[in-house]
């Protein structure tokens, strides 16, 4: 089973529905039991990063993240969820995230059209699970801030918008995905089954 975590913020429906087409069962919740025994967990996000970890504190799901995250098995941030995975953000004003991993949440800065919205080509940075049986393609993306990382060892994929993007993020059980797999087309739902594949080898481990 797959935790889709509900903290009030999310497209939760259109996430869980993905996961379901592709054979696994999807639970959209916020209980910490159920989370923890889950074999994968999904955090989706919309909105502003501030009111996203108010929302992660107040109902006690940071620390229920925190505990997944140390069973090993995958957690997976969508848009604004993979944001949430990081120190900080400027969105809005200064605000501290997960700090699953290393780096900030900045804005698009340019004479350019901003939000950052409409298929972009992904650009594999390193071989990775995430990436069996996939050629480059483009996926959707809506968004107006963006991740700078600390490690550059963590970016699996990146796209250009004026600016090398950081697209797809993973350590460890860690990943996040700044566009919405979701709403990709047969390249997003293929990189969410192999997301959800992940699931699997850590049950056999």
């Amino acid at each position: 089973m797959i935790a889709i975590i509900d903290y009030g913020m999310g497209n939760l429906h259109s996430v869980s529905k993905a996961v379901e087409r592709l054979g696994y069962a999807a639970l959209v919740t916020s209980n910490e039991q159920e989370i923890l025994d889950a074999d994968g967990a999904i955090l989706p996000g919309v909105g502003a990063f501030g009111d996203a970890m108010e929302q992660l504190k107040q109902t006690g799901l940071q620390e229920v993240i925190y505990k997944f995250v140390l069973t090993g098995k995958p957690l997976l941030g969508i848009c604004l969820g993979m944001q949430l995975l990081f120190s900080s953000s400027e969105e809005y004003g200064e605000h501290e995230g997960l700090n699953l991993l290393p780096g900030r949440v900045t804005r698009f800065k340019g004479d350019y059209k901003v939000p950052h919205m409409g298929w972009n080509q992904l650009i594999v940075k390193q071989k990775h699970l995430l990436f069996e049986g996939l050629e480059e393609g483009h996926v959707y993306f809506v968004h107006s801030f963006h991740v700078k990382l600390d490690q550059p060892t963590d970016l699996l994929a990146s796209t250009e918008y004026f600016q090398e993007v950081t697209a797809i993020v993973g350590r460890d059980n860690v990943y996040g995905m700044q566009f919405h797999p979701e709403k990709s087309g047969t390249m997003g739902i293929k990189l969410l089954s192999n997301f959800l594949k992940t699931s699997e080898i850590s049950i056999l481990k």
